[in-house]
């Protein structure tokens, strides 16, 4: 450590790492300079800057992802010090007041690309499976669509936060390799289309694909998702509400057809 790093002060990072898909896991421990509002995308951009790990050794920088830093893309997520959350918004000075270490691994839920980068295909493949969307015929002007009253828009405006981060996911003991549940996300995004004024003529769709394998019924209710959600979306609200709609569907769709 040379003499201006020493009369500063140290954040202390341990980021694990993995050279690819099929590699194993190992450990490297960096110390990089502090700096006013440093977050962890800060931290990790100075040991880009100078890869080199506790004990003189230079390395191959830390891969990471990030696009908006501001908490609106979801591409930042990560496990810090044991908590799944938003690198961007993770600044130093609350996670490690004290100088405390802070350690950094990639989301255990989803498949590891390299490093800190996780593939999150299983995320937007489930937005598909539930049809996530608002369908239309054609590309020609349709002119204004159905008004949505201020009842509901109250309601779908919290749910259309969701930026697909996955947090919801890595907190859920359900959604694991032994389960087939999609998690809270997609199951959100159902009520928010069904919600819709347009959406809701695909409601039954939705609701026959949360209804099978994998649904709304293999939720167990740990409610760890709205835990960890970083816009605080009301995900067990959002669960509860599809699940008596699965139910109706279920006792009463015959007669509707």
């Amino acid at each position: 450590m040379n003499v201006r790093m020493a009369k500063q002060r140290i954040v202390k990072l341990r980021v694990k790492r993995q050279d690819g898909p099929n590699s194993s896991a190992y450990w490297h421990d960096f110390e990089v300079l502090w700096q006013p509002q440093m977050n962890v995308i800060g931290a990790l951009m100075e040991i880009r800057r100078r890869p080199v790990a506790s004990g003189g050794q230079t390395v191959t920088p830390v891969v990471w992802e990030c696009v908006c830093l501001e908490e609106v893309c979801g591409s930042c997520t990560m496990i810090i010090n044991g908590r799944v959350q938003q690198s961007c918004s993770a600044l130093v000075d609350h996670i490690a007041p004290d100088g405390e270490t802070i350690v950094l691994e990639p989301m255990t839920k989803f498949p590891v690309v390299r490093d800190l980068v996780v593939d999150r295909s299983k995320m937007f493949d489930d937005l598909k499976r539930v049809k996530a969307w608002v369908q239309l015929d054609g590309s020609h002007a349709l002119g204004a669509g159905p008004r949505q009253s201020q009842r509901t828009q109250e309601q779908a405006y919290p749910l259309s936060r969701c930026m697909t981060c996955g947090c919801c996911l890595e907190a859920c003991p359900q959604v694991n390799a032994g389960s087939a549940f999609i998690g809270p996300a997609a199951i959100s995004q159902v009520r928010l289309f069904n919600l819709h004024p347009s959406g809701e003529m695909h409601e039954a769709e939705r609701l026959d694909t949360v209804m099978g394998a994998g649904g709304v019924e293999d939720c167990g209710k740990a409610q760890n998702c709205v835990e960890v959600c970083p816009k605080e979306i009301p995900l067990v609200d959002s669960i509860a509400a599809v699940g008596r709609a699965a139910t109706k569907r279920m006792l009463f769709g015959w007669l509707l057809g």
